[in-house]
């Protein structure tokens, strides 16, 4: 035998052992052997295709695709070669390189099954990348994880795919599945700066704008020319000076320049839900201090129209209606929170908005009198007397039926009103919300004090 005749020897020998292990699944063995047949004998083709077939099994694509190209080189009518070298393309998301490779297998062998079927596969992803480009330019990232999602069936190993899916799972807002998917990304590949990108923007959405930074730095490090996290990288650090700037010009009370300052920030970065969500809520705040309740409430509503959890916003506009007197928005407000985290805080200022509730379905006997919640037993007094000749019925007899009816109830009001607010038990009852029914209601005590005042009115 000749020396070359044995290293062929010696290689089968390691191809044969190479495939029985192929055939348990111990591809990392089988591996090791068919490494050892090409060292062996480099120009033989098949080996180089049975080590590709094995990378294949190891997810390790890149290296299949070097092992099934170099069959091919050696043996351009090889068919498995050809296959191969497709599966790897399609594996890693390259549809036309591996519908080419398709191609070259049915030019062999026009009846090949399995090359008609990958002919389709490459089809439908290249199909369904076109849609995915599409459905990212409209915005519609749901259509484009659907579509990431069934072309990653078919190439499993593309990044790409894995990245685009990721970065519209961000920009849904479901932050875990896309650091997932990112995750497992730089397990494999620690530099991928496309991966890193995706995982500070879904900090950056989370509003944990200095972590993100690091993510965008380190992505612009291992490459300086991208884009997007070039852009996410400016726009977190301008959100997060003009966001602290608007803090501090709240904490000097300088509550117009704050106001300023929010909006300006709002306007940096539409995409940022949970951020913007903050800063509605600080500008409503900034609304309230100056006096513009519904446009405080608006914020507020923005506010929770982005985050429906956000606690802080629901108590801020609770707050504004229970200035602005809407008591049945600030209970409903209040309830929510009170679901949401049971404290003492929460029942006690959900019990006062639903007395206040109460209190404002009766009637307001302050208002019958024309005095402020706070006014002293002299100033009850004034108000009544002035009240009761206003509407004593004397003063408009000469008045139409329908105006005489209408002041006779209006000076009966009055009545009930001093007979409740100059008595200091039925008052403590009344300020509380309490029923005064249970007084025995009001009697003619009323009618008959305003005949005794109207007549040391004359």
């Amino acid at each position: 035998l000749t020396t070359k005749d044995s290293c062929v020897d010696f290689a089968e020998g390691f191809k044969e052992q190479g495939n029985a292990f192929y055939i348990k699944k111990d591809y990392s063995e089988a591996f090791n052997y068919y490494t050892k047949a090409i060292d062996a004998c480099p120009k033989n083709a098949s080996y180089y295709s049975n080590r590709a077939a094995t990378l294949m099994m190891l997810c390790r694509f890149r290296e299949a695709l070097e092992d099934s190209q170099q069959a091919v080189r050696l043996d351009d009518c090889f068919m498995k070669g050809h296959l191969r070298e497709g599966k790897c393309h399609l594996s890693l998301g390259n549809a036309m390189a591996a519908s080419r490779c398709f191609q070259k297998v049915l030019e062999l062998e026009p009846s090949n099954s399995q090359a008609q079927q990958e002919v389709r596969n490459a089809a439908a992803v290249q199909e369904y990348e076109r849609m995915a480009e599409f459905g990212f330019e409209k915005r519609d990232f749901r259509k484009v994880v659907y579509c990431m999602d069934r072309a990653l069936a078919l190439a499993s190993a593309c990044h790409r795919f894995k990245i685009l899916k990721a970065e519209c799972l961000a920009l849904l807002g479901r932050y875990p599945e896309a650091q997932s998917v990112a995750s497992d990304i730089l397990r494999m590949d620690p530099t991928n700066a496309d991966a890193l990108y995706v995982q500070g923007l879904c900090l950056y959405y989370e509003d944990c704008i200095d972590k993100a930074v690091q993510f965008f730095v380190q992505a612009l490090r291992m490459a300086p020319d991208h884009e997007k996290a070039r852009l996410a990288c400016r726009n977190a650090k301008a959100l997060k000076a003009k966001k602290e700037e608007g803090n501090q010009a709240f904490k000097d009370c300088n509550y117009e320049a704050a106001y300023q300052l929010y909006t300006e920030a709002l306007k940096i970065d539409p995409n940022n839900i949970k951020t913007n969500a903050k800063l509605y809520c600080n500008r409503g705040t900034v609304g309230a201090k100056l006096k513009k309740l519904d446009q405080a409430i608006e914020d507020c509503t923005s506010a929770v129209k982005l985050d429906e959890t956000y606690i802080k916003a629901y108590l801020r506009r609770a707050q504004c209606y229970m200035d602005l007197e809407q008591y049945e928005e600030a209970v409903r407000d209040y309830e929510t929170v009170y679901q949401t985290e049971k404290t003492k805080e929460h029942k006690h200022l959900l019990k006062n908005a639903q007395l206040e509730l109460k209190k404002s379905k009766r009637k307001d006997y302050y208002k019958v009198l024309g005095v402020g919640k706070n006014a002293t037993d002299d100033e009850i007094k004034k108000a009544y007397r002035k009240r009761a000749l206003m509407h004593h019925p004397d003063r408009h007899s000469a008045a139409t039926p329908e105006v005489q009816k209408e002041e006779e109830k209006k000076f009966k009001e009055v009545g009930e009103a001093f007979t409740v607010l100059s008595d200091p038990k039925k008052k403590v009852r009344y300020d509380n919300g309490h029923d005064l029914e249970d007084d025995g209601g009001f009697g003619g005590g009323g009618k008959h004090l305003l005949s005794f005042i109207w007549s040391g009115l004359h």
